[in-house]
């Protein structure tokens, strides 16, 4: 008997569990930093996936105009700028990536049609508006990520939205995806971060800091 009570206390807490992050802290890490107009509304390269199985719009304010903002998004990627996340996490997952601090001239002559590899896949340049929007997707198309530069008053809005179709998904993904989806927020919150901290020392540096 307490046995079954022990195994009902624990599915009773799991179900509590799975009610809590699905009602609460998924839509919540979901839509990390974005007003409800951003997660709802359209941004660039929607229309590369337009019935995706899961949607992710994060965003970030910067105290810096988008040209502060731009070369550190263009330079991303293994063997270029780096994903500006916890590079240690990305090493110990097989992707040999370091972050850099610096705008890299060399790495700014980014254009469509480019792939930036990636283990196992390669990202290609889809779209890419300089100062407004950059897009990317997945060789295997299971992936579009976009990002945009919008203008709020004196400082820049960086939205940054990951569409997944899912159908397209290896096995091996959909079992690991309960932790690769939490995991996600917690890289993509860094990486958001750092651009914000380094277009902000940008534009300072070059004297175009904002006010508030």
């Amino acid at each position: 008997m307490r046995v079954r009570a022990c195994l009902a206390t624990a599915a009773a807490a799991a179900v509590a569990a799975g009610l809590v992050y699905g009602r609460i802290l998924r839509p919540w890490h979901l839509h990390w930093g974005a007003t409800p107009g951003e997660a709802s509304g359209p941004v660039a390269g929607d229309e590369l996936m337009p019935d995706p199985g899961v949607v992710a719009t994060r965003a970030i304010e910067i105290a810096a105009p988008p040209s502060a903002v731009w070369p550190w998004l263009v330079q991303m990627g293994p063997g270029r700028g780096g994903a500006y996340t916890y590079d240690w996490i990305e090493r110990r997952l097989g992707i040999d990536i370091r972050n850099t601090d610096r705008i890299i001239p060399e790495l700014q002559s980014l254009k469509v049609g480019d792939e930036i590899p990636m283990p196992g896949y390669a990202m290609r340049v889809e779209r890419l508006d300089p100062g407004r929007a950059m897009v990317v997707r997945s060789s295997n198309h299971a992936w579009v990520w976009s990002f945009e530069l919008r203008s709020a008053g004196a400082h820049t809005r960086l939205i940054s939205r990951n569409r997944f179709d899912t159908a397209l998904l290896t096995l091996r993904d959909k079992l690991a995806y309960p932790v690769i989806e939490p995991g996600s927020w917690l890289m993509e919150r860094k990486m958001l971060r750092t651009i914000k901290q380094r277009a902000e020392q940008l534009a300072q540096a070059q004297g175009q800091t904002l006010s508030p």
